[in-house]
């Protein structure tokens, strides 16, 4: 697990502002308040002491921010419990779900459904605003989120003209990337669509130099798409505020 919470340490701070405290790695979004885009990252071993702990929280409320961490339990067995000491709570426990070239399983996707990159922003656009609203969000893209996602490998689903879902890899560092953004229009779930998204997506990161791909899905009830394709670590991933 050290070597994916070195991944995530690599990869948060983009797009980011960062704060070393202590043992911790704060980062602040540059334009959001969402305290999903606003979390901390303790170093492997890290055995933080509550005045490190009172400073972590207190970079976060002189941002109006929620004080925030997601890390990897076993990278850092001992943090949780120094936090709930301090005051805070478990948020939630989901698993880490990994996948090396040796173990993917491929998926063919759902008849009349195409699974391809996008080639112009038109089409990034539309499936920025498909995962939006299947993540409760606005359905409006701006031109910074196009941008951003065309940094990135991109996968989407096709009904015909209709773009009904996709996901996301992205950067690969040290061999390993996260699949995030795995989205799939409400009138098109349950048709296995999401699977063959994840199987897809992670067949062409592995034939782009990574080693590893993982994801941690969004809950537990989730997983079970992913579960046919990726191998279940025996590690949680923890947040905690």
């Amino acid at each position: 697990m050290s070597a994916l919470q070195a991944y995530v340490r690599a990869t948060a701070p983009i797009g980011r502002d960062t704060e070393r405290i202590g043992p911790f790695l704060a980062t602040f979004a540059q334009d959001s308040s969402h305290p999903m885009e606003n979390y901390a990252i303790p170093d492997d071993g890290a055995a933080p002491t509550p005045a490190e702990i009172a400073l972590l929280i207190s970079a976060y409320q002189q941002r109006n921010l929620l004080p925030r961490l997601e890390f990897f339990t076993d990278a850092a067995p001992d943090v949780e419990k120094s936090l709930v000491a301090a005051g805070f709570t478990l948020e939630r426990r989901v698993p880490v779900m990994t996948c090396t070239a040796e173990d993917r399983v491929d998926c063919g996707a759902p008849e009349r459904i195409q699974l391809r990159e996008p080639v112009s922003d038109n089409e990034f656009r539309r499936l920025r605003s498909v995962q939006n609203v299947a993540f409760g969000e606005s359905p409006e893209v701006s031109d910074a989120d196009v941008e951003r996602n065309r940094n990135y490998l991109t996968v989407l689903a096709e009904h015909g003209e209709t773009i009904v879902g996709g996901g996301i890899a992205l950067d690969i560092v040290s061999g390993a990337t996260e699949i995030v953004g795995i989205a799939v229009a409400a009138e098109y779930r349950g048709k296995g669509i999401a699977a063959a998204i994840t199987a897809y997506l992670t067949r062409l990161a592995h034939e782009r130099g990574a080693r590893t791909a993982f994801l941690t899905p969004g809950d537990v009830g989730i997983g079970t798409v992913y579960a046919a394709r990726a191998t279940k670590s025996p590690v949680s991933a923890c947040t905690c505020r």
